[in-house]
């Protein structure tokens, strides 16, 4: 594929772009990442909290209050500012009536993005919160999306596969990417293959050339997992494609920026369960767009 520039930014203008995750008050994921990282790659955040935790469900114990009641006012009280936006990313869902409020986001903003995290679950697992009606409408975001970001388990889910594992060949990627295509994907990008072989690999395919010319990004594998790296990576992928850099080249430049906060990480208590910590790394964003 050629690698494709979503976003013509003026290195003057700082595009606003919604946020459509949960917050946790513990845990670094969700907005509590994709605030701090997308500021950093000069985009002025609209977080639209679509639930609020006490920590992230890794944990034993949390809260969770789901805010879809208060939502369709939230946006209305935006559209009688004249608030205006650039890109809607979005991530993890509160309840499948959710999904309505991200298509009314389409409908009042046809001109912004669509980047998508379709976040339902990982190593072959569900989130505890998540109902197979928040999962089946979670898919219904796929048509027409500019930029999909699944992992392996939420590719399967979304084409109605058997989660494979990570160690997959080189067609068994190309059949899923182009399942997700074929569901009306734009672009996507397969994020987390792991083939055991120190590598991590992310793969970029368009719609246009299809898995035949998908792009691998690959970054070396750390000796070690920690919660959080995937909306890290999907954060920071949003944000290059907001500075204006091609797709290939953002999630290139979101892998190498999850990889080194990691390595900042592993000497942070708790780390495994509270999450990447990626504060000693926002500067490789704000790079992107210094003048």
């Amino acid at each position: 594929m050629n690698d494709v520039i979503l976003f013509a930014r003026d290195p003057r203008y700082i595009p606003r772009v919604a946020a459509v995750h949960d917050m946790c008050g513990y845990g670094k994921c969700s907005l509590t990442a994709a605030i701090p990282i997308l500021s950093a790659a000069g985009c002025d955040v609209c977080p639209v909290p679509t639930a609020l935790f006490s920590a992230h469900t890794r944990y034993s114990v949390f809260t969770f209050h789901d805010t879809t009641e208060i939502l369709d006012g939230y946006l209305d009280a935006w559209r009688k500012e004249n608030v205006d936006l650039d890109g809607v990313y979005s991530g993890f869902l509160g309840s499948a009536e959710q999904v309505a409020i991200i298509k009314r986001l389409y409908a009042d903003y046809p001109h912004a993005l669509r980047l998508v995290d379709p976040v339902m679950g990982d190593g072959g697992e569900i989130y505890a919160t998540y109902t197979p009606e928040l999962c089946e409408a979670m898919g219904t975001l796929v048509d027409g999306a500019d930029v999909l970001m699944p992992n392996l388990t939420e590719a399967s889910m979304l084409t109605g596969r058997t989660y494979p594992g990570q160690n997959i060949d080189n067609a068994e990627v190309n059949g899923i990417i182009d399942a997700l295509l074929a569901l009306g994907a734009k672009n996507v990008v397969l994020k987390g293959v792991d083939r055991q072989d120190g590598i991590i690999r992310n793969y970029v395919a368009s719609a246009t050339s299809g898995a035949s010319g998908k792009q691998e990004i690959a970054h070396d594998k750390l000796p070690f997992m920690t919660h959080g790296t995937g909306d890290a990576f999907a954060s920071a992928l949003c944000g290059a494609v907001m500075a204006g850099r091609p797709l290939a080249e953002s999630a290139h430049i979101a892998g190498e920026f999850v990889r080194h906060a990691m390595e900042s990480t592993q000497f942070q208590p708790n780390h495994t369960e509270r999450g990447v910590s990626f504060e000693l790394n926002l500067d490789e964003l704000t790079r992107l767009v210094r003048r």
